[in-house]
C-alpha cells in the first residue's frame, strides 16, 4: 500500500482528498496543525474502515515537520505529498499589513517548501514519487486586491514548475493543482485578511473582485472534484504540469495564455461596469 501526506486536512479539498486517496487504496496521514479538529474526518474513516491516521503538522514550524514525517517513515517511505495547507484573504497592497504578506507566504509557499524538503531525498533515491501542489486559479494570473495571495500562488507555481525539470531525472513527478471557487470555508476562514471599504480609493477594485467570486460561487465545485483532480494528476500516464479545477480555473488558464500583460493591466483604468464586465466576460468567458 503507497503512503500519502496530506496537509491542512481538518476540512475542504484536504478532508476530500484524504477520504478520496483512502478509498482508492492508498493510507493516508493527515496532517493538521490542530489535531482536534480531526473529527469530521475520522467520523468517514470509521464508518468506512479507511486506511487514514492523523498526524499533528504544522507547516510553519521546522519542528513540527521534522516531527511529522519522522513519524509517517517509520511506517514507510512517502510515495505521495499533497501540499494543501494555505490560507487567503483579499486587500489591496497598500492596505495588506507587512506581517500579513509574511505570513501568507510563510503558509501557502514556505510550508510546503518544508514539507517537500522532506520527502524529496527518498523519492530521488527511491527514483519514484509524486508531490502535489494546491495552487490556485489566482496562481495562474496576478490578481488585484489579492497581491498578497495570489503572489503566493505565482511562487508555489514557479516552484511547481521549476522542480517538475529538477526531478525529472529521477522520476519524481510534480504536480500544481488550480482550483477555482470551491465549496469550502477558505472565505470564512480568511475574513481577518479581508478588507472592503466603501470610501476607500479603492474600493471599485475591491466591489469587482468581490463580484467575480459571487460569480465563481454560482458555478462553484465541491471539494471531492479537486480530489479526482488530485488522484487523475498522480496516476495517469499522460503526466501534465498544470490541473486547473471549475470553469473559473479553466477561463483563468484560457486569458493567461492568451491574454497579454498590458491588456489585463489596463482593465484597471476608470472604466464603467458594464465596460469592466464585458471585457471580463470576452476575456474569460465569466459572467460578473
Amino acid at each position: 500500500m503507497k503512503n500519502a501526506v496530506i496537509t491542512g486536512t481538518s476540512t475542504g479539498i484536504g478532508l476530500a482528498t484524504s477520504v478520496h486517496l483512502a478509498r482508492s487504496g492508498y493510507r493516508v496521514f493527515a496532517g493538521m496543525r490542530n489535531v482536534a479538529k480531526a473529527d469530521a474526518l475520522m467520523a468517514v474513516a470509521n464508518s468506512e474502515s479507511l486506511p487514514i491516521e492523523v498526524v499533528e503538522l504544522d507547516i510553519c514550524s521546522n519542528e513540527s515537520v521534522d516531527a511529522a514525517f519522522a513519524k509517517v517513515s517509520a511506517v514507510g517511505p512517502v510515495d505521495v505529498l499533497v501540499n494543501n495547507a494555505g490560507i487567503g484573504g483579499a486587500s489591496p497592497l497598500e492596505l495588506t499589513p507587512e506581517d500579513e504578506h509574511k505570513q501568507m507566504f510563510e503558509t501557502n509557499y514556505f510550508g510546503a517548501v518544508r514539507c517537500v524538503q522532506a520527502v524529496l531525498p527518498s523519492m530521488r533515491e527511491r527514483k519514484t514519487g509524486c508531490i502535489v501542489n494546491i495552487s490556485s486559479a489566482v496562481g495562474l494570473l496576478a490578481t488585484p486586491n489579492q497581491i498578497a495571495y495570489s503572489a503566493s500562488k505565482w511562487a508555489l507555481e514557479c516552484m511547481g514548475e521549476a522542480l517538475a525539470h529538477e526531478v525529472y531525472r529521477f522520476g519524481v513527478r510534480v504536480v500544481n493543482i488550480e482550483p477555482g471557487v470551491i465549496m469550502t470555508n477558505i472565505f470564512e476562514n480568511s475574513a481577518q485578511q479581508t478588507r472592503y471599504e466603501k470610501t476607500s480609493p479603492y474600493q471599485p477594485i475591491m466591489r469587482r473582485n468581490g463580484k467575480v467570486f459571487a460569480a465563481g460561487f454560482k458555478r462553484a465545485v465541491p471539494p471531492e472534484k479537486v480530489a479526482q483532480a488530485i488522484l487523475a494528476a498522480i496516476t495517469t500516464d499522460d503526466y501534465k504540469l498544470r490541473w486547473p479545477v471549475g470553469p473559473d480555473a479553466q477561463g483563468y488558464m484560457n486569458a493567461r495564455n492568451q491574454l497579454s500583460a498590458e491588456a489585463w493591466i489596463e482593465m484597471g483604468a476608470d472604466l464603467s461596469d458594464q465596460e469592466y464586465n464585458d471585457k471580463f466576460s470576452e476575456y474569460f468567458g465569466i459572467d460578473i
